[in-house]
């Protein structure tokens, strides 16, 4: 007897390889999967513009990585002594204006360069709602924003984007993306992050909007694909139990899942063969020994020096230099 249905993960004709640059792109669940690609030492740059909800400030941020972009005093508004800026995640927020700046224009810049040469780029979307700034907002244009900063509620309206409209926008994006790195491997995915703020009904509503919009875009694009996170969460393991506390976002075991499932998606056999090499190294990095200076304890550094140096041998360009110099450390002398 079934108890539950299963999602098979399909192999894809774009492998992930540990030469290869990544950009993650998204909500918060791009942020979860961002750490595991970089406990493994992928070569990944995460959310230029910290994290985003909705596809309009995706977009935005794509648009000022591809233009660089560079922001000045007039693109920024200050609110409660902070200085903000409405397509940022409040990480660039800063008591002084120069600072914050500096944070966003950097950002910017290191993307740019990245995104040019990048191999794969992972676009999480997660709400179709959108927050608009009204006549009373400073800076306002009408502008869609990435994060309300806590400002009043009456500086904002709310809509939901219709999948039609969201699916041009889509289009016109992976076009303008293809055209500035014509190499580039591009994967949407759906949060499975519920957004409780605007109701259960509303939430599924937003969801919806979101899958018909992407897949409407991507059967017209040979390199670009979908990833299911969102059906592994919902239908597969379709469970509270793999949700945390505050029954929004998936838990540890969850993520672990959805994890296994990208690995199997796009890693080959030879891929994932390192990837539990680095694993290792990376545990054994984290270890903290009772004795440091005991036999047993020189003989485990000696064995993960050997083991870092045959890994190096193979593949030079794994950034294994400073788990070698931290084990010839542990070394006594």
């Amino acid at each position: 007897m079934k108890f539950k249905l299963t999602l098979d993960a399909k192999p894809s004709k774009y492998s992930i390889e540990y030469q290869d640059k990544l950009m993650l792109i998204g909500s918060c669940f791009t942020e979860n999967i961002g750490a595991k690609f970089n406990a493994h030492l992928f070569d990944v740059m995460e959310n230029p513009h910290g994290i985003l909800f909705n596809p309009m400030s995706v977009e935005q941020s794509l648009h000022d990585c591809i233009q660089n972009k560079q922001y000045s005093e007039n693109d920024l508004f200050k609110l409660n002594d902070v200085w903000n800026s409405w397509n940022h995640h409040s990480r660039f927020s800063s008591v002084l204006q120069e600072d914050a700046l500096a944070k966003i224009n950097t950002a910017i810049q290191n993307a740019h360069v990245f995104l040019k040469t990048a191999n794969h780029l992972v676009i999480t979307l997660g709400s179709a709602w959108l927050y608009e700034l009204t006549q009373l907002a400073p800076l306002s244009t009408g502008q869609v924003v990435a994060n309300n900063h806590k400002a009043p509620a009456s500086w904002f309206t709310k809509s939901l984007m219709h999948p039609v409209a969201l699916k041009d926008r889509l289009s016109e994006l992976v076009k303008l993306l293809i055209q500035f790195n014509p190499n580039l491997h591009i994967v949407f995915t759906i949060s499975p992050v519920r957004h409780l703020r605007e109701g259960l009904v509303e939430n599924n509503r937003s969801k919806a909007v979101l899958i018909h919009a992407v897949h409407e875009t991507i059967v017209s694009f040979n390199q670009v694909e979908y990833f299911p996170a969102y059906e592994y969460v919902m239908d597969d393991l379709r469970d509270y139990r793999f949700y945390s506390e505050d029954l929004v976002h998936p838990n540890y075991a969850a993520s672990g899942y959805v994890w296994e499932k990208l690995v199997e998606t796009y890693m080959k056999d030879a891929t994932q063969g390192i990837m539990k090499q680095v694993a290792e190294l990376q545990l054994a990095i984290n270890h903290k020994p009772f004795f440091a200076g005991s036999a047993e304890h020189q003989k485990f550094a000696q064995s993960c020096i050997d083991k870092t140096e045959r890994l190096l041998q193979s593949y030079p360009h794994l950034p294994l230099q400073k788990h070698l110099a931290f084990f010839k450390g542990s070394i006594a002398k």
